[in-house]
């Protein structure tokens, strides 16, 4: 896929990395971005090959300063900044949907709509001089879009503390809010995501995107109609080849061959 502001490499291990790489903004999430962002995770989704999908930056310092706030003043009819605003509803939903492990490579700062992208992931590994942040109230904004991925990861008084203040967290304020997974030092940071992208990529895909889905739809559920779904999906999972195998390979103390099926 021909990419200016998103790269796409696929290592052969069943892992895939999907750059920010428009540096000269510090990765802001224009309109151009987040399309070559959807377009490269539809790639993602698409090719049976890919069972681990990382988010990473090309830039030292920055994963994504967030959203061009040059689009917020500029003359432009209110109903076509409205459409503009469609594709990070169209992200995080394909995030959460794309039946495929997520990995976001914070190695820098991750401020306002990025850290909505971040949440969406399913693991977040932080560099120690990452920072993260939704200053949007400092400029007169609000991170509206990203809100609900804010209370679905944070705890509501961390949440309203993060949204009200516009303050900068480090990575060991993030990781005791619960934004980010893991805090690793700058030296370690690539074979962490690494370690994590290629565990990930190891695990049988048709048991991967059971559970990922079923992750999804519970979350929302209320605890009866919970059980019930994921006591159906647990029997769909037992109808699979994959199970079969991963069991068989504990017992004869060998590394699973999966199917897929």
């Amino acid at each position: 896929m021909a990419s200016e502001k998103v790269t796409y490499e696929a290592d052969g291990e069943g892992v895939a990395t999907l750059t920010l790489n428009d540096p000269d903004t510090r990765n802001a999430l224009s309109a151009e971005l987040l399309s070559e962002l959807i377009a490269a995770l539809q790639r993602a989704r698409d090719d049976p090959a890919v069972r681990c999908v990382v988010l990473a930056s090309s830039h030292e310092k920055v994963f994504s300063s967030g959203a061009n706030l040059g689009g917020f003043s500029q003359e432009a009819p209110l109903v076509a900044k409205h459409i503009a605003s469609e594709r990070f509803v169209e992200l995080f939903r394909l995030i959460g949907s794309l039946g495929k492990p997520t990995l976001c490579a914070a190695r820098g700062h991750v401020l306002a709509g990025a850290l909505g992208i971040a949440l969406a992931c399913d693991l977040i590994v932080a560099s120690e001089q990452a920072t993260f942040g939704t200053p949007e109230i400092n400029v007169g904004a609000f991170p509206f879009m990203i809100m609900a991925l804010i209370y679905r990861n944070v705890p509501r008084k961390k949440a309203n503390e993060l949204l009200l203040l516009g303050e900068r967290w480090d990575a060991q304020q993030a990781l005791a809010a619960g934004i980010v997974n893991r805090v690793v030092t700058a030296d370690r940071f690539e074979a962490a995501v690494g370690e994590w992208a290629l565990k990930l990529a190891r695990s049988s895909p048709v048991i991967m995107r059971l559970g990922k889905d079923a992750m999804r739809r519970q979350m929302d559920m209320g605890l009866d109609d919970a059980l019930d779904y994921l006591r159906a999906q647990l029997t769909l999972a037992l109808s699979t080849e994959d199970i079969v195998e991963g069991v068989s390979a504990f017992f004869e103390k060998r590394e699973p061959q999966w199917s897929g099926r």
